[in-house]
């Protein structure tokens, strides 16, 4: 049984939008922005953040680094590099470690809320059902392990399509 019951939403909305501790950035493994995403934190948080990506020396497939959120509402960023899909089993493990090395780093650092993009499902091309049914259940695991942590998980899609998606994959997995 829990100690902490956990909290798991799905909004449709523009992360860079939301309130909360850390918002999750689906990265390339530079860590200097791109498009997507990753573009998208970069240019809302302001040339601060690229300065201090600069300074992390860029980022592997599948682990994570966190940021000040700068001009973002969330406080912090958490950028993780999600693997290009391949259709082979290291994808899975890949994209799970991403959202397990982002809680675990959100933890380390005392934060409590999270929200995630669909990580590696757009220009990486990791099919959305697939993904998502990694994402549910690694973060599953993850508050199932840390049972003791108080954490707000948001996943955050970017349409109604993703949205449902994550809303039937969290519905399906609950116990």
């Amino acid at each position: 049984m829990s100690l902490v019951e956990p909290e798991i939403h799905v909004k449709q909305c523009d992360i860079t939008t939301l309130d909360c501790d850390a918002i999750v950035n689906a990265a390339n493994k530079s860590l200097l922005g791109g498009g997507g995403v990753d573009g998208a934190i970069h240019r809302a948080a302001g040339p601060e953040l690229l300065n201090e990506c600069r300074t992390l020396n860029g980022c592997k497939t599948g682990e994570a680094k966190i940021t000040k959120g700068y001009r973002l509402p969330a406080k912090y960023v958490i950028h993780t590099v999600g693997p290009i899909y391949s259709g082979s089993d290291t994808d899975e493990r890949l994209l799970a470690a991403c959202y397990r090395n982002s809680l675990d780093l959100a933890k380390e650092n005392n934060l409590h809320s999270i929200a995630f993009p669909a990580i590696s499902t757009g220009v990486y091309g990791y099919p959305l059902a697939e993904a998502t049914e990694v994402a549910v259940k690694t973060v599953k695991e993850w508050l199932n392990r840390n049972n003791d942590y108080a954490m707000d998980i948001t996943f955050c899609c970017f349409d109604k399509r993703t949205s449902d998606i994550y809303n039937h994959e969290l519905k399906r997995m609950r116990l």
